[in-house]
């Protein structure tokens, strides 16, 4: 007896979407978090960096910092010509955390990153083909995050 087997259908994790997936609604709706999520990892990442114990560590942090900056511009320009309409009124998703001790400060770091990975490879998905080089290049810089502040905790985990 033989069995006609299909490859399954690929559905994106939708655990950060709910019920708008698929939808302009949703877009817009994560393009505003993800605005308030990078401004929330700048300050908090600046806090990190007076924390830090070398000036290489320091200087590592600082061009995440500036990563998170640009970001959270890219996600400004995205949405005003989604749009035709600057962002405005963002109050933030999350509380802003601050930093307690340096070593607790990297793990909230990391997990943060590989967390802004899964969110901005299911917007990915669903967003217009045109604006898909843009985030793109901020889920690499989100990867490259992670494994700098890989680095830094083992570096400084012994």
């Amino acid at each position: 007896m033989y069995y006609n087997l299909q490859a399954p259908t690929y559905v994106p994790f939708q655990g950060y979407l709910g019920y708008f997936a698929r939808s302009e609604d949703m877009v817009l709706k994560v393009i505003l978090q993800s605005i308030s999520g990078e401004r929330n990892d700048e300050l908090f990442y600046q806090e990190l960096i007076q924390l830090a114990p070398t000036e290489k560590e320091k200087e590592v942090i600082r061009g995440i910092r500036d990563d998170e900056r640009k970001h959270n511009q890219m996600f400004r320009n995205i949405y005003t010509q989604l749009t035709g309409t600057p962002p405005t009124g963002i109050e933030a998703t999350e509380p802003i955390e601050h930093v307690s001790n340096y070593l607790s400060g990297i793990e909230s770091a990391l997990f943060g990153e590989l967390k802004a990975f899964e969110k901005y490879r299911t917007l990915y998905l669903n967003i217009s083909p045109l604006y898909r080089d843009m985030i793109f290049e901020i889920m690499t810089d989100e990867i490259k995050h992670a494994s700098y502040y890989n680095w830094l905790y083992a570096k400084n985990n012994r």
